[in-house]
């Protein structure tokens, strides 16, 4: 892995984002999502909850299943964490998910999606739903969603967009992501 270590604000709310772990120009924005992957991300994010990207990185935690950039894949693009870089960073996920006491989960991604549900599942049978978990020793509800990378054309075309536009519904409709909008819009902190 490749520092330095990224990490979200410190954000207290009851809804997590967790990615995969930072690509590789996130360590000088100093946040995760900062690139490319995020533009598209908070771009699904405004249209669907109306809310800009510095809104909703005031509002929503982001976390991710590993903490610094893992390198390059053999054949181009971002490598996935092996098991142990997962391992050495679940620590930290843990103490997040025990201060912050979430109700909602946002996994990003096959590797945040099978850390936060325990199990591997195609994206056609996660995306668009609503599942109740056991997370960290909390009930809490999971919206995953698929990764937001370019290299990837899966949010792009069908069934995916249409699984995407499903569960950004979705979350837009939770109590804990509206709570935690709400704030935005009235300006509380």
């Amino acid at each position: 892995m490749i520092g330095p270590v990224v990490h979200g604000a410190p954000v207290m709310s009851r809804v997590m984002l967790v990615g995969q772990a930072p690509g590789p120009r996130e360590g000088a924005f100093g946040r995760p999502f900062a690139w490319t992957a995020g533009r598209t991300m908070f771009g699904w994010f405004e249209e669907a909850l109306g809310v800009d990207e510095t809104t909703f990185r005031a509002r929503v935690y982001i976390a991710a299943v590993a903490r610094c950039f893992p390198g390059k894949a053999r054949g181009g693009g971002d490598r996935r964490p092996d098991r142990d870089e997962v391992e050495r960073c679940a620590t930290w996920l843990e103490q997040e998910a025990a201060i912050l006491q979430p109700n909602l989960v946002i996994p990003v991604g096959t590797l945040a999606i099978e850390r936060v549900l325990g199990v591997k599942e195609p994206l056609v049978d996660v995306v668009g739903t609503v599942h109740r978990t056991r997370w960290h020793g909390r009930n809490v509800d999971v919206v995953p969603l698929p990764h937001p990378s370019g290299a990837s054309p899966w949010h792009r075309i069908e069934p995916g967009k249409g699984l995407l536009r499903k569960a950004l519904s979705r979350l837009a409709q939770h109590e804990a992501m509206r709570e935690a909008l709400a704030r935005a819009h009235d300006g509380a902190t």
